[in-house]
């Protein structure tokens, strides 16, 4: 698509009540999925009020949320054009989820394991040279929650995240945990990311959660890191759906 191309985007009517949200996440989607690629020109504004079928202070609106992505940017005389992918807020909301939406290869989701991998890893590491015994205790009952829950999808699954999110706090690692949660969240939105475990799944689980709190609870650093980091790489591994 040559740069001074202007694709037909959002053809079909958008419901009022949603009309900013759902502009913004056809716009990503389309840029995402290379409908629009980088260097070519959005629509004119008029074009965008007439193909969504909103007032341009919605698509004004829209525009303002695609910079704060970094997705476009306004070219002086020429229009707003698409963002290199590089430029993208890869942890924003909206980009990440769209791109995981559209990840039929799952790279994303295999890129998001490993990076899940090395700041847990270091999360992890922390936690078990700063916490506390009530930090244990939250830890702990968590993983008490997964084993009670093993026959129960979704309460096992909340426990698990919950665990996560224990070890995290007990960091006290802000920006990694922070970084990390969001990748979790934003994963755990896709049933791709859930994918197909075999029958064993729930048992392993288990057990790699027993070594990582351990880990934490005898205070070693470097076995936290390591049984964290392994149990990403092997949880994923068990999920992912092969061709």
């Amino acid at each position: 698509m040559s740069s001074t191309t202007t694709p037909r985007l959002g053809t079909h009517r958008t419901p009022a009540a949603r009309l900013g949200v759902q502009v913004v996440h056809d716009l990503v989607s389309a840029i995402v999925t290379g409908e629009v690629a980088p260097g070519d020109l959005l629509p004119t504004e008029t074009e965008l009020c007439e193909n969504f079928g909103v007032s341009r202070t919605v698509i004004r609106e829209s525009m303002k949320r695609l910079e704060e992505k970094g997705m476009v940017s306004v070219v002086q005389g020429r229009g707003t054009q698409i963002a290199p992918q590089s430029e993208w807020n890869i942890l924003d909301k909206v980009v990440l989820g769209t791109m995981i939406e559209n990840d039929e290869t799952l790279g994303i989701l295999d890129e998001l394991a490993v990076v899940r991998g090395q700041l847990e890893s270091s999360i992890a590491a922390a936690a078990a040279t700063s916490r506390s015994d009530d930090e244990l205790r939250v830890i702990h009952d968590h993983l008490e929650t997964m084993h009670a829950t093993a026959d129960e999808r979704d309460a096992f699954a909340a426990a698990d995240v919950a665990f996560h999110f224990s070890v995290m706090d007990t960091a006290g690692d802000r920006l990694a945990s922070g970084i990390a949660r969001s990748l979790s969240k934003r994963a755990g939105e896709s049933s791709r990311y859930y994918g197909a475990p075999g029958a064993d799944a729930v048992r392993l689980t288990l057990e790699e959660h027993e070594r990582v709190y351990a880990a934490i609870e005898a205070g070693d650093s470097e076995a936290a890191a390591r049984e964290m980091r392994e149990h990403i790489a092997l949880a994923w591994e068990r999920r992912r759906i092969r061709d």
